[in-house]
């Protein structure tokens, strides 16, 4: 019995390859498509996640300046209570002198004699005790300043910042990102005159910012400044690697006059700023970085126009390496867009040294 053979046709055969074919590309379009939303979310995950390690060292601070103002007014009572309880045995010394019985007049006058002694002593007790409580008040307010200094509407700022220490070293960043916040109105400032450069609201704040850290920074201490961007430049008319001090009030304004003439330009090398520091003698033993993110190039000079985040990284770690051994570095770090991982590395600077990590707000100082 013969079987018959169905023909095969070649249309069939290619309509499938043509099939399968469309459904592969479809496959692949889906994976490509979830691929960059994956990294889309990856990126956005790390920004939220360097924001939040943020508002937590300010949360931080504001805890530790609470803690401040609770001591300082358990002081203020203490001695209150010192001075309330010397005038209670003055007054009970003059009660007893009054009690005291004579037959003579001339006993008579002493006891009065002393009773107004002891009388104008508490006068001046009193008098010494207001004295004591207006100057405990005014320190909590205005703190150890050796120069006047005071915000807009004449407020006070508290922060989370160390500023003790006999050799007190100031790092102002002059780079051209600290003319602005974003990237366009950076560009958009550096193509101004040196006039509206030396005026940026930022760089402003930034100068405002190391004239409140000398104003308040202990009378016994001395300071250097130096101006960092793409070179390190020493602020003052002093001998280089000589300190300062601050109760020279006409050497520092020198000082502040130079840093007022100071234009931002250039790019931020972190290495030659703490090399600098490490070269000092006699060291500093407290160290002030105002900056607004991480560096854009290293010792060298830059051989390209434009630096990844990775690279910055890894100028930040050759940097940190620079710094002198055992000394606190307390940052402050003006705002920024572009940089996440800026707060992350220079908190963990600032508790490897066991200095303080600062992020001020748009007002300050």
């Amino acid at each position: 019995m013969s079987s018959s053979r169905r023909p095969i046709s070649s249309f069939n055969l290619s309509f499938l390859d043509i099939m399968f074919c469309g459904f592969g590309a479809v496959v692949l379009l889906v994976l490509i498509i979830n691929s960059q939303t994956v990294t889309e979310r990856e990126e956005k995950f790390e920004d939220l996640q360097a924001e939040v390690e943020r508002l937590q060292l300010e949360l931080a601070a504001n805890e530790l300046n609470r803690e401040r103002l609770v001591a300082g007014r358990e002081s203020v009572e203490r001695r209150r209570t010192e001075v309330v309880a010397l005038q209670k045995t003055v007054v009970e010394g003059i009660e007893a002198e009054k009690t005291v019985q004579t037959a003579s007049g001339t006993a008579q006058k002493k006891v009065q004699k002393d009773a107004d002694e002891l009388k104008q002593e508490l006068l001046i007790l009193a008098q010494q005790n207001e004295k004591i409580k207006d100057e405990i008040l005014h320190g909590q307010k205005e703190g150890r300043k050796v120069r006047e200094f005071e915000g807009d509407g004449h407020r006070q700022y508290l922060t989370g910042l160390k500023l003790g220490g006999k050799r007190v070293l100031i790092l102002l960043d002059s780079s051209a990102s600290m003319l602005d916040r974003k990237v366009v109105d950076i560009i958009r400032r550096k193509v101004m005159d040196d006039s509206t450069k030396r005026y940026a609201p930022k760089w402003r704040r930034a100068v405002r910012a190391v004239e409140w850290i000398i104003a308040n920074l202990p009378a016994d201490s001395t300071v250097q400044v130096l101006s960092f961007n793409t070179g390190v430049e020493q602020l003052g008319r002093q001998k280089s690697g000589t300190w300062l001090p601050v109760t020279d009030v006409e050497r520092i304004d020198l000082l502040l006059a130079r840093l007022a003439e100071i234009i931002p330009m250039g790019g931020t090398s972190l290495e030659k700023v703490f090399s600098k520091a490490k070269s000092l003698t006699p060291q500093p033993d407290n160290i002030i970085l105002l900056t607004d993110g991480l560096p854009t190039l290293g010792s060298q000079p830059a051989t390209q126009r434009t630096v990844t985040g990775a690279e910055r990284v890894k100028f930040f770690e050759q940097a940190v390496k620079k710094l002198p051994t055992r000394t606190p570095v307390n940052t402050v770090l003006f705002p920024m867009e572009g940089d996440p991982m800026a707060a992350v590395l220079f908190w963990k600077l600032a508790v490897e040294s066991s200095g303080s990590f600062f992020t001020p707000t748009q007002d300050w100082p």
